[in-house]
């Protein structure tokens, strides 16, 4: 089964100049549409005076969930460009958002192509490229008692605690390969009391 992905493993960025127009670009390693919703909204209101927050991202091993956007800028010369540096590299599991100043001399589409192709490729250029498996995020609510438990199969299985709330019923946000999922959510559930349920 195919769950393994090429991905970055830290957030990069870059600046790419062309005609007095500044293109920032963000490169940001994601798991779910609500992440990357999140970045977009702190670049949108960071970089508020900018007139234009070009992005594309790919989602899943299969890179089956994917989604690019020219945000005013004319149709497929903005979205479509960083998307496609996005495969290129074969990546998956990555939000791109190219930020553009006008700089008030016009690019034509080629232009605007070339630059949003370009200020991308250097963004991920920047990225140290990790492999990993595809995983889920599994909500596991218990009560306080029964941490130990829960913490010894979260160790058997080298699984990466995303989120923690400790209180009189705890929450963990754990990320569990997707081909162990079941299994992970079995043990856990035949733990008394323990409720999991699929975050994704």
């Amino acid at each position: 089964m195919q769950d393994t992905y090429r991905t970055i493993a830290a957030p990069t960025e870059s600046i790419y100049k062309e005609k007095g127009s500044k293109f920032l670009a963000f490169a940001y390693p994601v798991y779910s549409e609500e992440e990357i919703k999140e970045h977009l909204a702190e670049l949108r209101k960071k970089y508020f005076d900018a007139r234009h927050h070009c992005y594309a991202y790919t989602l899943g091993a299969n890179k089956s969930r994917y989604r690019a956007n020219d945000d005013g800028e004319p149709n497929h010369s903005a979205g479509d460009p960083i998307l496609g540096q996005i495969r290129s590299a074969d990546l998956s599991n990555v939000l791109v958002v190219v930020v553009r100043y006008f700089g008030g001399t016009k690019l034509g589409v080629s232009g605007l192509i070339n630059a949003y192709k370009t200020a991308t490729a250097d963004a991920l250029s920047e990225a140290t490229i990790i492999e990993k498996h595809e995983t889920t995020l599994l909500l596991v609510h218990f009560e306080y008692p029964h941490m130990n438990d829960v913490m010894s199969l979260i160790k058997e299985y080298n699984l990466e605690v995303r989120n923690q709330q400790f209180e009189l019923t705890c929450t963990l946000t754990i990320e569990v390969r997707k081909q162990l999922q079941e299994e992970v959510t079995a043990k856990l559930e035949s733990i008394d009391g323990v409720v999991v349920e699929v975050k994704n």
